[in-house]
């Protein structure tokens, strides 16, 4: 009914959890990207079919995939390592493709974003929406910052409001970070190439909103206080508790490296001039 497939690169630890969730589907596909640890082994020990594929974007990775990948369905849903499925999103998921008219390109889905076992429902604004299931042929991606975006569509993209688990700290806050140094990188240089239109702000769809929202809100002075204030008071993130803290002080220092590599990149093409 469905195919799935997981992108990785040196998943050890994530990719065990990841697949024991989608034990239920019959074609698995792991694209990896040059890990030197075991993640290919786990993931043939655990069924799935393994493809490589250099990574240069994951918009590009999830072309490459669709395009190239032997997948014995027409739907596709896309995991990270990281993410699981449950048995209510796995329901949900049969459900909305079974109604599926011909129209339908695919599904925005949205996450739990957890951290110690715990849902961080306000300090990550739920819902958040990523096109995660799409159907064969009618989608293209596009790389966005440190992520990606749908482009070419033929249909409509429906929503799938029963979410998926992120486990994002699953590997501590030592990776978290360093991750995220590089992701800030690759959204300061897309802040300066491009912009989503500033009327999608003001957009019905949550997934063209919160996009536009992030393009245009995170240049402003003082943006990552901005952030932390409207995350931890006004969500209400300060009932998670200490989690919740520590997750929204590191949310705005990551605002925060974004803005200040915007402003070295000015400076750097003002001096190539």
């Amino acid at each position: 009914m469905i195919s799935i497939i997981i992108l990785t690169k040196n998943e050890e630890c994530d990719l065990p959890d990841c697949l024991k969730s989608v034990h239920w589907c019959d074609d698995i596909h792991v694209l990896d990207s040059g890990s030197t640890d075991k993640t290919v082994e786990i993931a043939e020990d655990l069924g799935a079919s393994v493809s490589f594929n250099k990574f240069e974007g994951f918009g590009l990775q999830r072309n490459f995939a669709i395009d190239n990948l032997t997948l014995k369905y027409d739907w596709i849903l896309f995991l990270d390592a990281d993410e699981r499925v449950t048995d209510n999103f796995k329901n949900c998921i049969f459900k909305e493709i079974n109604n599926a008219d011909l129209d339908t390109a695919g599904f925005y889905c949205c996450w739990k974003l957890m951290l110690e076992d715990k849902w961080l429902k306000n300090c990550d604004n739920f819902p958040k929406w990523q096109f995660r299931i799409v159907r064969k042929g009618y989608t293209r991606f596009i790389d966005v910052g440190h992520g990606q975006k749908e482009s070419i569509i033929k249909g409509q993209i429906k929503y799938l409001k029963e979410p998926y688990l992120h486990y994002a700290f699953s590997k501590g806050w030592t990776h978290w970070i360093e991750r995220h140094n590089t992701y800030s990188t690759k959204e300061a240089i897309d802040k300066l190439e491009k912009r989503a239109p500033f009327s999608d702000i003001f957009s019905r769809h949550g997934s063209l909103r919160n996009v536009a929202i992030k393009s245009w809100f995170t240049i402003l002075p003082g943006w990552p206080l901005l952030r932390f204030f409207f995350t931890y008071f006004l969500r209400l993130g300060f009932l998670e508790g200490k989690v919740g803290l520590i997750y929204c002080i590191n949310i705005a220092y990551y605002e925060f490296l974004i803005q200040i590599k915007v402003r070295e990149l000015k400076k750097t093409l003002k001096n190539k001039r």
